[in-house]
């Protein structure tokens, strides 16, 4: 069998409130170079990099000013969009993935398919609207973002917890692996793992 082709891509989104470069490489090694004005969501996308073991490199100016909202819903758009491109005609891929992960008290659940129909859902009840200057919601924005540009379904619970902190470290942990699981090549998929031929 052939060796594998580093599966990565890179994109520039330059908008009136952001200014992003991000390089995403799906086969890497747990590495990441994370450069925003949200340092929470440094720390979840370092968490997300290390379990899916992926590459990423992130350069991200907001207008933070206002709020983190634009910064994090633009870094999810980017995400995604490298996150299809690398996949290209997904031959070969496992597509599904279901991953629990727990923090401590906390136990979150991801479920994917890597389906070209962009889907989400979301199940999670917080028991505190912040984490230090991070606004919770802002974790739906910056999934729902990458589920639509990647165009895949991605389904998030979070079954429970008392510490909204380890809850979304949960979230980001079992994103990783779910998704490091689902675009894990087998090599008993002959070609699309699809009836239809495409995905």
């Amino acid at each position: 069998m052939a060796e594998q082709t580093r599966r990565e891509a890179s994109v520039a989104r330059k908008t009136n409130e952001t200014d992003i470069k991000l390089t995403f490489a799906v086969d890497g090694t747990g590495q990441s170079q994370l450069q925003t004005d949200v340092p929470f969501l440094n720390h979840m996308l370092d968490l997300f990099t290390k379990h899916g073991q992926f590459d990423l490199t992130v350069d991200a100016k907001g207008d933070i000013e206002i709020d983190d909202h634009h910064t994090v819903e633009d870094i999810g758009i980017c995400l995604g969009q490298t996150l299809r491109e690398a996949l290209g005609d997904k031959r070969g891929i496992k597509r599904y993935a279901n991953v629990f992960i727990p923090m401590d008290e906390a136990l979150a659940q991801v479920v994917i398919d890597v389906s070209n129909r962009p889907h989400f859902e979301y199940r999670a009840q917080y028991p505190s609207s912040q984490v230090g200057s991070f606004t919770t919601e802002l974790v739906q924005e910056f999934l729902w973002k990458l589920a639509l540009e990647a165009r895949i379904t991605l389904h998030v619970i979070v079954h429970y917890g008392q510490n909204t902190h380890h809850m979304i470290e949960a979230v980001f942990k079992a994103l990783g692996r779910a998704l490091d699981e689902a675009t894990s090549i087998d090599p008993r998929v002959q070609g699309v793992p699809s009836t239809k031929g495409v995905l």
